[in-house]
C-alpha cells in the first residue's frame, strides 16, 4: 500500500511540474483503484461504475491545483471520489438502506484515518483542557451544545465561548500567527 501511495504521488507531483507523460501514467493508474472503489460500494447499480470512474478522473485533473503535495495523494483521490458518488446518488435520486451507509461511505486506507486523528489530538493538545473538550465534543463527536455542557458540567455559554476561544487560536496557528 505504502508502495503504491508513493508511486502515485510521484506521478501526481511529476504531472505537476509538467511532466505529460507522468499524469498520463497516473490517470491510467487510477482507472483500476476507481473501478474497485465504486464496485465495492455501488451494488445494484454496477453499470454506473464507468461514468463515476471518468467523472474521477476528469476532477482529479481538473481539481490537480488542489493537491497538496505534503499530504497523502491516495487520501485526496478518495475524498474526491466520494464525492462523486455522492453527487451521482443525489442525482439518481437513489436510496440505500441505512445498514449498507457505512460501507458505502467508508474512507480507503484507515492509515490515513488514524494520521488525521493524530493530527488532530496534536492541534488540541496545545489548547486548554476546557477548549479541547468543547471543540473535541461538539465538532467532533457530534454532541450538542446542551450536551456537551451537561458532559463536562458547566454551562452552555461557556462550552460556546470556549469553542469560539478554541477555534480562533487554532486558525492562528494554522495560518503560522502567535496568537
Amino acid at each position: 500500500m505504502q508502495e503504491r501511495e508513493e508511486q502515485l504521488r510521484a506521478w501526481m507531483t511529476d504531472g505537476l511540474a509538467g511532466d505529460a507523460g507522468a499524469h498520463a501514467a497516473l490517470l491510467r493508474a487510477l482507472v483500476p483503484l476507481l473501478q474497485s472503489f465504486y464496485r465495492r460500494r455501488m451494488r445494484g447499480a454496477e453499470h454506473d461504475v464507468e461514468d463515476l470512474v471518468q467523472e474521477t478522473l476528469i476532477a482529479v485533473h481538473t481539481r490537480r491545483a488542489s493537491y497538496d503535495r505534503d499530504r497523502p495523494f491516495v487520501a485526496w483521490l478518495y475524498a474526491i471520489a466520494r464525492y462523486r458518488m455522492i453527487d451521482h446518488f443525489r442525482r439518481q435520486r437513489i436510496t440505500v438502506p441505512v445498514e449498507d451507509l457505512a460501507d458505502i461511505l467508508v474512507a480507503e486506507g484507515f492509515e490515513d484515518a488514524c494520521a488525521a486523528r493524530m493530527d488532530v489530538a496534536r492541534l488540541l493538545s496545545g489548547l486548554s483542557s476546557k477548549q479541547a473538550r468543547a471543540i473535541r465534543d461538539t465538532h467532533i463527536d457530534g454532541l450538542s451544545v446542551a450536551e456537551a455542557a451537561q458532559a463536562a458540567r458547566i454551562g452552555e455559554s461557556d462550552v460556546k465561548i470556549s469553542v469560539h476561544r478554541g477555534m480562533k487560536l487554532l486558525a492562528a496557528r494554522i495560518r503560522g500567527e502567535r496568537p
